[in-house]
């Protein structure tokens, strides 16, 4: 029989607050049930939590001990325990804000299949809410790779929808936009007008006129000016309803990466005015920050009211979904108009990321670098080399954003360097069809090259990039275990994890990535009580229907943050 595992009771007591109990043996909350997954190579059917933490885990008869009179005890028959799932990497204050905009997902995130589509759910946006002529109207989420016309909606298309409204849209990927004609008025964006370094204002052909569609940099004009309309009392809410969002996917732990330094201040004083249901982890963005601004970063070990800066984040480039990523060899099919050699672009200079870099390295703070193309992740591990070129290499676990296009030599040299690669593996349903298309056969073949990262024994992490896709961890299991694209393909079967590995990466594995692995990502005892129950194993269920099992309850904290069936 496997003993029962408890540890430091005395100490939990004392650190958590809950000297109330009538002995240090007493459960608050008693797991029972024969598919509890933990993470840490422990065979155990009962978990018992004391306050915020994991009190001890073992064999039933034995963890039933610890009933008393309050303890609730939860038997889950088919249903499956596991640790709570971490964000390796998401955008909370982003998914925040677009709560109140225009959905203009294709399926299965929203309705849109055309250019018509947009226009007629702008007209109907504009007519329901009463908006009031020159007030900017937005909406995110349109795909040019899966609309009828696979074309990017331009300022013509939406001057349909109203030329008395300024009207911005931001593309899936949030590395593009289109622009109605009264916006890009507002904008001062004309035919005289340059293109920004990192960006390019698409024109009319054989013209220098503005269409509408802005590249990267080009369309952040548009969050200024919308910045200027900013409601804090309402973003404040919003941050709570994105959190709430995110439990119903069974997460614990959310980021908001590439933070901006005034929602910080916001996030840090909400979450010490009323604690946040799970802990938020964020990263500033340090791309258009003075380097006096961004060298006085610091990253912070603890939480306070479950919020806490983790390290910093740059973005070298765009996505493959809009066909900005930066590559080392051409697209095999580019945006419209490119040239045959058209590799995209850097978004910000390799020099500036390596000395910045370096100083945030050596100082200690986590690095985390949005790369997708392979030019572009050429330019994050040359940074991290010229970092630690002489010097013994740090535990520094620096982030790879995404890697989307990973070459294999570049895999060897992330082992060697100690990166960390975070996989945005969604993207083999969501985009691999198109991504066929943009890179040919073998290079898409290779999106997300998680079985070669697994071979070579590198820490990986998985991520849905929230609000890009939604925070759905099911469904990002199964892309990463099945790679089947939209239309059905299996794209780079010989790239695909296990369930087990898979699970590893969104509990465990992506606690390492934040340094956490002592406190979070399995059910071992002293851990943080982080917890999520499944309708059912997901080590025993067809693979291909992974996406389909339910989150029944998140525990936070040792708290329940999500019920499903119940607000």
């Amino acid at each position: 029989m496997q003993a029962i595992s408890i540890i430091g009771f005395s100490f939990i007591l004392f650190a958590c607050g809950t000297a109330q109990q009538e002995s240090p043996d007493i459960a608050d909350k008693i797991f029972i049930g024969a598919n509890i997954i933990s993470m840490d190579e422990s065979s155990i059917d009962a978990v018992a939590i004391i306050g915020e933490h994991i009190a001890a885990t073992g064999k039933a008869e034995d963890i039933l001990k610890m009933r008393g009179p309050q303890t609730s005890v939860v038997e889950l028959g088919e249903r499956a325990l596991l640790p709570g799932f971490i964000d390796a990497h998401g955008h909370l204050a982003m998914t925040s804000r677009l709560l109140d905009y225009i959905n203009l997902s294709s399926p299965p995130v929203g309705p849109v299949e055309t250019i018509d589509d947009i226009v007629q759910l702008l007209k109907q946006h504009i007519k329901e809410q009463k908006v009031a002529p020159g007030t900017w109207v937005v909406g995110y989420g349109y795909d040019d790779s899966l609309l009828a016309e696979k074309r990017h909606p331009n300022r013509d298309d939406l001057d349909l929808a109203s030329t008395e409204h300024p009207i911005f849209l931001q593309h899936v990927s949030g590395h593009l936009a289109a622009a109605n004609s009264a916006a890009l008025t507002a904008a001062n964006i004309t035919a005289t007008t340059v293109d920004p370094k990192g960006g390019v204002i698409r024109r009319r052909e054989n013209s220098t006129t503005p269409n509408g569609v802005l590249e990267e940099t080009a369309s952040l004009v548009f969050r200024g000016i919308l910045a200027a309309n900013f409601d804090e009392s309402r973003f404040k809410e919003q941050l709570r309803e994105a959190i709430d969002l995110h439990t119903g996917f069974g997460i614990t732990t959310v980021q908001d990466g590439a933070s901006t330094l005034a929602d910080v201040k916001i996030m840090r004083a909400e979450a010490q005015r009323e604690s946040f249901k799970v802990d938020l982890v964020a990263y500033p963005s340090l791309n258009l920050l003075s380097d006096e601004l961004a060298m006085s970063i610091e990253s912070e070990d603890n939480y306070n009211g479950g919020f806490r800066v983790g390290g910093v984040k740059f973005w070298l480039d765009g996505s493959p979904q809009g066909r900005t990523a930066y590559l080392s060899q051409p697209y095999t099919q580019g945006p419209p108009g490119a040239d045959a050699d058209y590799r995209a672009y850097p978004t910000y200079k390799p020099q500036d990321f390596a000395r910045r870099a370096a100083n945030l390295i050596q100082r200690g703070v986590p690095v985390l670098a949005h790369a997708n193309g392979d030019a572009a992740i050429d330019v994050m591990i040359d940074g991290v080399a010229a970092a630690l070129d002489g010097k013994p290499v740090p535990d520094h676990r620096s982030v790879i954003i995404h890697a989307q296009l990973m070459r294999e030599d570049q895999l060897d040299k992330v082992k060697a360097l100690g990166i960390v690669p975070s996989y945005f593996s969604a993207h083999t349903f969501f985009w691999g069809d198109w991504h066929r298309q943009s890179f040919g056969e073998q290079r898409a073949s290779q999106i997300s090259p998680i079985r070669s990262t697994i071979d070579r024994g590198i820490p990986f992490t998985l991520h849905n990039d929230a609000p890009i896709v939604p925070p759905d961890i099911m469904r990002l299991i199964d892309v990463t275990v099945n790679r089947t694209t939209r239309s059905g393909y299996v794209l780079g079967p010989e790239q695909r994890a296990t369930v087990m590995e898979a699970l590893h990466a969104v509990t465990l594995g992506a606690a390492y990535q934040y340094f956490e692995e002592d406190e979070k990502g399995s059910i071992t005892p002293g851990k943080q009580a982080d917890l999520v129950i499944l309708g059912a194993n997901p080590l025993s269920v067809e693979k291909n229907s992974i996406k389909e099992i339910p989150i029944i309850e998140t525990i936070a904290r040792g708290r329940t943050v999500f019920r499903r069936g119940h607000q």
